[in-house]
């Protein structure tokens, strides 16, 4: 299976309904690529790259698995509103696999907040196809200002 990079036009832009994603969770996530929030807050997007690939030339488990943290833990951040988690535990199931150029769609759904843990679940997909499911614990963390960018 030798599938080529897509356009770079199709790389750079943003799926329709979409916003590039502005809240901050670190240097670690625009290193993966850039992440996309539905207009709504309904959920995020990313588009798959040639380096998210494995051995068999279709999205590394791993890179999903990464991905539904981000949109998980985003999620949770949005609940607590603006406040600070941690991933305590992620739990994932693996369906399908995407390819370089596919829009992958993540939602998620807190379902529970405690004093100190917060509950979700969500999912990844390809268009119709459920790519991933996952679910996870997130513990609260006192609220302090990370540092940012340049600063």
């Amino acid at each position: 299976m030798d599938r080529q990079q897509p356009a770079a036009e199709a790389q750079d832009a943003i799926p329709e309904g979409y916003v590039p994603c502005t809240t901050w969770d670190g240097p670690f996530g625009p290193s993966l690529g850039r992440l996309y929030q539905r207009r709504d807050g309904g959920g995020f997007a990313f588009r798959v790259q040639a380096r998210h690939n494995n051995a068999r030339d279709v999205t590394h488990g791993g890179m999903l698995m990464t991905l539904a943290d981000q949109i998980l833990g985003l999620s949770v951040q949005q609940a607590l509103e603006g406040g600070y988690a941690a991933t305590v535990s992620l739990n994932c199931d693996f369906i399908a696999s995407a390819a370089p150029g596919d829009l992958i769609e993540g939602t998620a759904e807190v379902t529970r907040v405690t004093r100190s843990i917060v509950f979700v679940r969500g999912s990844l997909r390809c268009g119709d196809r459920l790519l991933l499911n996952a679910s996870g614990l997130w513990k609260r963390l006192a609220r302090r200002d990370p540092p940012r960018p340049g600063a």
